[in-house]
C-alpha cells in the first residue's frame, strides 16, 4: 500500500500521530508516538500496558496515524487508517530499536526510560492498513 516515497518519509525518525475511537463523549485526540514500517508494510508502536488507549483499542481495534515532514520542508504527509492488534510479544524489542531510532541513548535518562519501560512491559500495537492517503508537493 505504501509507495516508495511514503517509505522514505517513514523511515525518518519522526512522530507519529496515533488516533483511537474515544471513550464516551470526548472528542478524538491524536497522541504522538514512534514508529516503525514492518517488513510486511504494517506500522508498529508501543504502549505501557495501563495505558487508556490500550483499553480503546481493545474495545474498538481501529486506528489512524499520520506522519508529516517537519515545517520547513516541502510538504509530505502520509495518513494510514486500519485496523489494530496488540501483542505482548516484540515489544520490548521493538521499544529497544525505535529508542536507538529518536534518542541519544548515551544519554542516561534516556536509557533510564528505556529500562523502566523493559522492567514495566510493553504492549506493540500494529496498525494493518487498509486505506492510505498522502500529500507531497
Amino acid at each position: 500500500m505504501f509507495r516508495d516515497e511514503d517509505l522514505a518519509l517513514l523511515a525518518r525518525p519522526l512522530y507519529a500521530f496515533l488516533t483511537v475511537a474515544p471513550r464516551g463523549e470526548r472528542w478524538p485526540a491524536p497522541r504522538p508516538v514512534w514508529f516503525e514500517v514492518t517488513d510486511d508494510g504494517d506500522v508498529q508502536m508501543f504502549s505501557v500496558p495501563d495505558a487508556p488507549k490500550l483499553d480503546r483499542l481493545r474495545e474498538h481495534p481501529r486506528a489512524s496515524v499520520v506522519v508529516a515532514a517537519p515545517s520547513g520542508e516541502p510538504e509530505h504527509w502520509v495518513a494510514v487508517e486500519g485496523s489494530v492488534t496488540l501483542h505482548d510479544q516484540g515489544g520490548a524489542e521493538l521499544t529497544a530499536r525505535l529508542a536507538e531510532r529518536y534518542w541519544d541513548m548515551s544519554d542516561p535518562n534516556h536509557q533510564k526510560f528505556l529500562d523502566e519501560w523493559r522492567t514495566r512491559g510493553v504492549v506493540r500495537i500494529v496498525v494493518h492498513p487498509e486505506v492510505v492517503n498522502r500529500f507531497s508537493a
